[in-house]
């Protein structure tokens, strides 16, 4: 039986912001796109850091005791270092990183031009979702 890969759950495709692009835009991204994850690339495409829904949710909790709220950027929010496996990887595998690192997501990426493009997004939530489909 062959093994089932990170490409045959994943999510295709990724949503970016740059490490200056203000929180209140980072939300407003998250919202138009009801997504629960940003990726935060660099100048070179590469993904440096992951911004999620709770990420945004608990800097709100600390926003009364902070002055500079406004000047909240994505740098401040994303988890970093980036959790990466290629399309490749075995779901065993990927699964396997989530609970050993305690993450929600893992970035799918691929080699382009000596860099690694991020490409996708695979989630606990694809985990379940696909393990709830082959149980039915």
């Amino acid at each position: 039986m062959a093994k089932t890969l990170v490409r045959d759950w994943m999510h295709v495709g990724v949503v970016t912001c740059r490490p200056d692009t203000p929180a209140g835009e980072v939300a407003d991204t998250m919202d138009v796109h009801d997504i629960s994850a940003l990726v935060v690339v660099n100048d070179q495409g590469e993904a440096v850091g992951v911004i999620s829904r709770m990420d945004l949710i608990n800097a709100t909790f600390v926003q009364p005791y902070l002055r500079h709220w406004r000047g909240m950027v994505a740098r401040h929010l994303m988890s970093s270092p980036v959790v990466s496996v290629r399309a490749e990887t075995s779901v065993e595998e990927a699964a396997r990183l989530l609970r050993e690192r305690k993450i929600h997501r893992l970035i799918v990426t691929e080699p382009e031009g000596g860099r690694e493009r991020p490409v996708g997004i695979l989630s606990v939530t694809d985990l379940v979702r696909h393990l709830a489909e082959s149980q039915g």
